[in-house]
Parts: structure tokens; sequence; C-alpha cells
């Protein structure tokens, strides 16, 4: 069955003439809101590309502010650097002073040991602890403190070097880093919007986790000069207390040095002196010796000389024994030849006893010479000891100030 087609409505002509007036409101309502919403853009458009030009400008200048500071404090940490750098390079000239000084000590130390030990060669009496002995103890004990003492320093100084380095080397990261920073500061200050290779990146407006406050910023620089220049000060301390001690301890060392020689002369002066005095002695024993030895043989010949008398003497009264009868008369003949035996025999005793006190005197004598010679031979070991062995070492001794 075929479906009825219906007519269009009609209008009536109020109706269309209405909805012509209609038409033309609603396009003019339409094109005035364009034109608004067109006058808006225009304004809009005026204002953010004005806010974004401010807002590049005032981006730039914190740009140049910040490469202005980054320039401050690389200009400060570069001057500390230099300053540290040079420090350092000194402090490490003061380290090697003291280690030629150390070393300086151990030829003058091993020389005063060795004379100890060479002293020990002397003999008998003469191993006396003089003033030479003391005064050479006193110089090990003056070495061995002043070699203590700089070994201390020089531990001092090796741990200053390692400071000055350690604070060196916070300033050489800062300056890298700062090196770093403004060449990405400078290089983001020199973009324009046109510059090729600028793009999008999401998420890049933030604020990164581990950054820091620009406060935090100058702080962490300043603690790193500030550490810097302590270390230089407490470097400058050390060298001027190591001037010092490098002076002391050479002086120190020289007074003792020359103490000990002054001993040693007026020891050895007085050694020599002694054994001259006992070569004088000598002398005169010896020559006493031989007038005893002298007068022994004249004792000895005066003994030997009353032989005759003696046997003359006897051999009268054994003759006169043999008178005859009355003839054998006690007369004064016989009381003097009597008389001449007794006395020829006391001559002989008293010459016999003088004899023997005479070989005692000789052997006594000759002890003492022994003893003189042996004493003389004790000196002579001593001053060689003393003038040749120690002096001749000692002579190479030169205390340097270093």
């Amino acid at each position: 069955m075929a479906k009825l087609i219906s007519a269009p409505p009609r209008f009536t002509r109020e109706e269309w003439v209405m909805s012509n007036h209609s038409k033309y409101d609603c396009a003019e309502k339409q094109r005035a809101s364009a034109e608004r919403l067109k006058a808006e853009s225009d304004r809009l458009i005026d204002e953010t590309e004005k806010h974004t030009k401010r807002t590049q400008r005032d981006v730039q200048k914190k740009f140049e502010q910040r490469i202005h500071d980054i320039n401050f404090w690389k200009e400060e940490l570069d001057h500390k650097l230099d300053d540290i750098a040079k420090e350092n390079d000194t402090l490490v000239a003061y380290k090697t002073r003291l280690e030629n000084a150390l070393e300086a000590c151990k030829s003058p130390l091993a020389i005063a040991q060795q004379c100890l030990v060479n002293r020990e060669g002397r003999n008998a009496i003469d191993l006396v602890h003089d003033d030479v002995q003391k005064n050479l103890m006193k110089e090990v004990e003056t070495i061995q403190g002043v070699m203590s003492l700089l070994q201390k320093t020089l531990d001092q100084t090796i741990e200053q070097i390692r400071r000055n380095k350690s604070a060196k080397h916070y300033l050489e990261k800062d300056l890298k880093d700062k090196f770093r920073a403004k060449d990405i500061d400078e290089g983001c200050a020199e973009l324009k919007d046109t510059t090729p290779g600028i793009h999008y990146n999401s998420g890049a407006a933030k604020i990164e986790a581990n950054s820091v406050t620009p406060d935090n910023w100058q702080d962490f620089s300043n603690k790193n000069i500030e550490k810097a220049e302590r270390e230089k000060n407490a470097s400058i301390n050390l060298r001027s207390m190591i001037d010092a001690i490098l002076i002391q301890t050479a002086d120190d060392m020289q007074r003792q040095v020359n103490d000990t020689d002054l001993a040693f002369e007026k020891r050895i002066a007085e050694t020599k002196g002694t054994k001259g005095k006992l070569e004088d002695h000598l002398s005169k024993v010896q020559g006493e010796i031989l007038e005893m030895e002298k007068n022994i043989d004249k004792l000895q010949k005066a003994v030997d000389d009353k032989t005759g008398p003696m046997q003359l003497a006897q051999t009268r009264l054994t003759e006169r024994t043999s008178r005859p009868n009355v003839e054998l008369c006690r007369d004064p003949v016989q009381y003097r030849l009597i008389r001449e035996v007794g006395e020829i025999d006391t001559h002989i005793s008293r010459l016999s006893l003088t004899h023997a006190q005479a070989e005692d005197e000789l052997k006594g004598l000759i002890r003492n010479q022994l003893s003189l010679e042996e004493d003389i031979q004790i000196k002579a070991n001593t001053i060689n000891i003393d003038d040749v062995d120690c002096m001749g070492l000692r002579k190479s001794i030169k205390i340097k100030k270093f």
C-alpha cells in the first residue's frame, strides 16, 4: 500500500518576516561576540607577548646576576686556590729542609757514639768518667732529642701538607663545578626563541630534589674558602715554628759540640802534661837506677876490699899463737889485732847491710820504673784515642742550619 506524502508546513508572511529578523539578530549578536573575542584575543596576545618578553628579560637579568655571582665566587675560589697551592709548595720545601736536617744529624750522632766506643779502649786508671765522657753522653742525648723533635715536626708537616691538599682538592672540585655551571648558564642565557634545537621538555618545570638554596650554595663555597684560609694560616704558623726549631736545634747541637771539643782539648792537654811529668820522673828514676847500681858495685867492692885486711889480721893472730912459753903474752899487739878483726867484721856487716838495702832500693826503683812505663803507655794510648781517633773523627762534624 503506497505511503501518503504529507505537504510541507506553511507559514504566514509575518512568520517569515519574524524568522528573518530573528536570523538577523542572531547573526548580529554572534558577530558582535566574535568581534569582542577577537578584540580580547588581540589584547590577550599583546598582554601575553609583553609579559613573556618581560619575563624573558627578567630571566635574562637573573641569568646575568647568577653568572656574576658565579664569577665572583669563582674568582674568590681561584684566588684562594692560588694561595693554598703556593703555601703548600712552600711547605713542601720546608719538609725537605726538615728531612735534610734530620739526615744531617745521623753523622754527628754516629761520631759521638763512636767516640764513646773508642774511649772504652782506655786502660786501667785512665778509664775515668771525666768531663769528656759527660759531654759526649750529653751530646748523644742532645742530638737524639733534636732528631726526635725534628721527626715529630716532620710528621706534623706531612699531616699539614695532607690537610692543605685536602683543602686544595675541595677548592678545585668547587671551581670545576663553578666552571661547568657557568658554561651551562652562559649557554642558556645565549639561547633565543629562534635558536635551532630548542624543544619541549615535558616535566622540566620542577625543582630537583637534590638542589640547594642560594644560601646553601654560598655557604658551601664560603666554607671551602674558610677551610683553605684556616689551613693556610696553620701552614704559615707551622713554617714559622719550623724556622725557629731549625735555628734552635742547630744552635743547641753546635753549642754542645763546642763544649765537647773544648772538654777534649782540655783533657788531651791534661793527659799530655801528665804524660810529660811521668816521663820526667821516669828519666830521673832511670838515672837513679844507674846511680844505685854504681852504689851497689861500690858497696860490693868495699866488702871485697875488707877481705885482705881481715885475712891479714886473722893470719897474724894465728901466727902469734905459735910464740913459745912465756912469749905467748897478751900484749897490746894481741889486743889490737883482736879489736881489728872485730872492727873489720863490723865494717863488713855494715857494708853488707847497706848493700842489701841498696839492692832493695834498686828493686823498688825498677818496680817504679815499670809502673811509670806502664802508666806512660796508658797515657799514650789515651792520647791516641782522644787526640787521634776521636778528634780525627770530630773534625768532620759540620752543624749546618737548613
